[in-house]
Order: structure tokens, then C-alpha cells, then sequence
């Protein structure tokens, strides 16, 4: 039987009918102009929260066939590097299948990589990105990667490694992360600016320390210094904040917020994505 990864926070992050969530993704996205990149930080809180940041976000990516996914690991369940190597992971109105092949890649490619479902079966990180992906494009092939434990050397290796798994080919990289947990809004997008630059300059340690120094709660800092040192492997040109915003914008409670950042990593020389 094929290994169906039933939706975790359908419902609760996003709408659990199938209908209702692909209006509200479709209200998010707007009106495409997709650009090839190497890959994307897009947020992953409730879409009340952070949907404008990933529709501005994600209307931006052209999105190929294959789509890399990197979590963080919320749970603390399961291996440092896990992937989720077969099957398909379901959401409202899709199963949206694993790619395989390039998972059996990934896996040989990557030190530590491990395929391993226990990280994902309550991690939400991920399956908040797939319904943008699938409005977008309905045959998308994934490969879910949830990361933790790691430090900054590793995540930057095991990006490094991914790079030469994917290279030469149109595959997508997702970095699924938020900013700053829970204090002033002021102090989040000061922080979170010191985050953004990092990734902004393609400098994937330069992230990871960053954060460590200046106390920046970024949840998926792991991914995105992942993605960070994938792109410069690829041969990244830059990177571009597409939009921030915090989830007091959402409510008009700016004393305690989280931050969201999307922003596309990457252009290899020539203008073309990641091969």
C-alpha cells in the first residue's frame, strides 16, 4: 500500500474543505508572475496570520515539476535529516505525491539523511506550503525534509550535499520558516532585519550565527541555512525580500507577535533556477 500522510492542522491553519481552502489560497496568490529561483523562505503559521506573505510570495516562484521541502522540527521527533521517502502526502482535496526517485537521491546524497516518518506526522511546517504549491501547479512532485538537531555547519553541509543531488535539474527548494516569537513588534522586525540580511547576502553561517548571537527565535533557521548554502552552491546571483509582516497586523495586537518573511533566494547565472 502506498504511505499516505494524513493532513495535521487542516482545519486550523488553513480551511479543512476542499473548496473554501482553494479560494482562500487563490485570494492569497492574486495574480501569478513567476520567475525561476533557486528556492523561497515562505512562512508557515495559520494562514490568518502569515497567508499574505506566502500568496505574495509564492505568486512570484515558477514552480517545476519537483519541489523540495524543508521543514524545522517542531515535534523533536524522529532523525536530524528526515526524509519521507515514499507515498504522498495528503491535503484537503489532494494527495500530493513524493517523488521518489529523487528522495532515493536526496538520500544517498545527503550524510545523515535518514528515511523517516516520524518527524512528520504532526509537523505542520510543511504541509502548510502544499496547497500554494498544488493551486499553482496541480502535478507538483515533492521530496519533505524536516531538519533538527543540527547545528549551523550541518544544516550549511547537508544543503551543500542537496545542491549536488539537484544539480543540473528544474527542481524548487522551500525553506518553510517563521521569524520572532512573541515579543514587541518593534523588536521583531529589528531582529528579524539582522536575519534577512543574512539570507539577502547568500551567506548561510553568517544566518545560523545571527540568530544564535542576537537571540532571533527563527523556527526554521535550519532550513533556510540549508537553502542559503544550496543556492550558493548552485551558483546564486542574490536573493530579494518579497514581503514582512508580523501577526499583530492581523489582529492589532502588536505587545506579543511573530514574524514573517518571504523572500526568493537565488537566480543562477544566465537568469535560469536551479539547473
Amino acid at each position: 500500500m502506498t504511505p499516505i500522510r494524513p493532513p495535521a492542522v487542516a482545519g486550523r491553519f488553513y480551511p479543512g474543505e476542499p473548496a473554501e481552502l482553494r479560494r482562500q489560497v487563490a485570494r492569497f496568490l492574486g495574480t501569478p508572475a513567476p520567475a525561476p529561483a533557486v528556492g523561497a523562505v515562505v512562512p508557515h503559521a495559520g494562514y490568518v496570520y502569515s497567508g499574505k506573505v506566502a500568496g505574495a510570495t509564492f505568486r512570484r516562484l515558477r514552480i517545476p515539476e519537483r519541489v523540495v521541502v524543508l521543514g524545522p522540527n517542531h515535534t523533536g521527533r524522529g532523525a536530524p535529516i528526515s526524509v519521507f521517502a515514499t507515498g504522498a502526502f495528503r491535503i484537503p482535496g489532494a494527495d500530493v505525491p513524493i517523488d521518489e526517485p529523487l528522495a532515493a537521491a536526496i538520500l544517498a546524497a545527503v550524510p545523515g539523511a535518514q528515511d523517516d516518518r516520524r518527524a512528520h506526522e504532526r509537523e505542520h511546517a510543511l504541509e502548510v506550503e502544499l496547497p500554494f504549491l498544488v493551486a499553482l501547479r496541480p502535478d507538483v512532485r515533492i521530496v519533505p525534509i524536516v531538519l533538527g538537531g543540527l547545528d549551523g555547519e550541518r544544516a550549511a553541509a547537508a544543503g551543500r550535499a542537496l545542491a549536488e543531488a539537484i544539480r543540473g535539474e528544474e527542481i524548487l527548494v522551500i525553506a518553510s520558516s517563521d521569524m520572532s516569537h512573541y515579543i514587541p513588534h518593534d523588536e521583531a522586525a529589528r531582529r528579524d532585519r539582522l536575519a534577512i540580511d543574512r539570507v539577502l547576502a547568500l551567506d548561510a553561517l553568517g544566518l545560523y550565527d545571527t540568530c544564535e548571537r542576537a537571540d532571533i527565535s527563527m523556527c526554521g533557521v535550519l532550513p533556510a541555512t540549508a537553502l542559503v548554502a544550496c543556492a550558493a552552491s548552485l551558483g546564486a546571483s542574490g536573493a530579494e525580500l518579497v514581503q514582512y509582516a508580523t501577526s499583530g497586523e492581523a489582529f492589532g495586537d502588536y505587545a506579543s507577535v511573530v514574524g514573517y518573511a518571504g523572500m526568493l533566494v537565488g537566480t543562477t547565472p544566465g537568469g535560469r533556477g536551479a539547473g
